[in-house]
Order: structure tokens, then sequence, then C-alpha cells
């Protein structure tokens, strides 16, 4: 069995994969994740191990960590299942190195548009020959309700993922109705631009906000919470055949 754990900035999310089936799933607390791991790794008879490290959790926790299994920590320089053409590879994020493994998986010889809504909101392209051409970054929604408050003297912080009307009828009504309906038609224009370039087009949706988009956005669009642990196991399977 193999072990994907992804660890983001506050919460870890670990997966137990029997080939490509998803065993179990585990969300914690990054300060807990040595003690975690280490009865995941008792329970099951783990045979290969990967990590997505972007909450940077400590090099000490990262020695604790490998006392329990010897992890593959995911980076530019491993060997994934596409061919890489973004500019800056060092600079690219490991989540988003997984998220396309992932999608060169299961949708094989296809256009691939994957969005991760989380802390920030990813776009990530691979076409039709397995090739990764790049993407965008963008802020996610509590980022940009944080923003308004901290860099304005009057508003407030609102974490509201509900929206009744796209007309606000007082100030917290408006931000929520700026951040939620300028996320949803940002994603929105970004497929559409893809759609326009790419006819046989297929989207991916990921990530902390998927519950909410997927009902906001157009349909047609595959939602997968686990995407990135699927892509995270595939490059651990990957590597392992090598």
């Amino acid at each position: 069995m193999n072990l994907a754990i992804d660890i983001g900035n506050t919460r870890v999310k670990a997966a137990v994969f029997e080939e490509d089936k998803l065993i179990e799933l585990l969300i914690f607390d990054k300060k807990i994740i040595v003690s975690e791991i280490k009865k995941i790794v008792k329970k099951y008879a783990i045979s290969g191990g990967i990590i997505s490290n972007v909450g940077a959790i400590s090099e000490r926790k990262m020695v604790q960590l490998n006392e329990s299994f010897n992890f593959i920590v995911i980076s530019a320089s491993l060997k994934v299942s596409f061919n890489n053409l973004y500019k800056t590879p060092d600079t690219l994020g490991v989540d988003r190195i997984a998220l396309v493994a992932a999608a060169v998986k299961q949708f094989p010889k296809t256009n691939v548009l994957i969005i991760d809504a989380g802390t920030c909101i990813t776009f990530d392209f691979v076409d039709v020959n397995a090739t990764y051409l790049g993407g965008a970054i963008s802020p996610g929604i509590k980022m940009r309700y944080k923003a308004l408050n901290k860099f304005t003297a009057n508003l407030p912080l609102i974490e509201a993922l509900e929206l009744d009307d796209f007309i606000g009828k007082n100030t917290e009504e408006s931000i929520i109705s700026g951040v939620l309906n300028g996320v949803k038609n940002e994603i929105n224009g970004i497929i559409e631009d893809y759609y326009l370039r790419y006819l046989d087009l297929t989207v991916v949706l990921t990530g902390g906000d998927t519950n909410f988009l997927s009902k906001q956005l157009k349909s047609g669009i595959f939602a997968n919470q686990n995407f990135l642990l699927q892509g995270l196991n595939e490059i651990l399977k990957f590597n392992q055949h090598k």
C-alpha cells in the first residue's frame, strides 16, 4: 500500500492507496503530523510513501517522519509522467505538479484544465500529448476577504460562502457579492478562454472551496477534492517502477 501526504498551511491530508483505490483519508492539524503518520504506518502495510510539503513543516519534523518511513519528497527534480514546458520548473509548486500528474493518469490523451481553489486559485493546463504548458495563479476567496479588511480602514473581515443576491444591500453583502461573484466570473471567464483555443477540453475542479464553487460554475466540470492526493500516488507509482 502507498501513503500520500499533502501538507498544507494549517492542515495535513493523508491518503492510503491500494494501487489506484483510496482506502482511507485522514485530515488533521499539521502540529500533530508526526504522531498521526506513525499511527497510519503502524496500521497499514505501507510499501511506499510520498510527501507534498507546501505548508513548510520544520526540518526536525521531516526527520521524525522519515524515522517512521523513508518518504519520497516531491520536487521539481522528481521524475513525472508528463513533459514539463514551464520556463521556471524549479519555481513550480509541488501541488501543481501532483495535479498535472493526476490529470495525465485519469484523462489520457486529453486537453485538461485543472482548477485548484484553495488559499490561492491555480489554473494548470496539460494537452493531449501529456505536455504541461503552464497556467495562472490568483488569490483565493479567503485571501480576497482578508485583503479587503487589511488594506482598508473600515471594511470588516468576512468569511461567508453563501450569496443570496448579486446586489449587496449593505457593506457586508457587498463584500460577499464582490468576492464570490468575482471568483465565479473569473473562473468561468478563464474556462471560456481555454475553450476558445481547445474545443475538446476537460475541466477539473479541486481544492478546499470545491463544494461551493461546483454549484456556482457552469456544468460539465469534474469536481474531485482528492485529485492532488491521487496525483501524488501516481508520481509515487511512476518512480517505484523506474
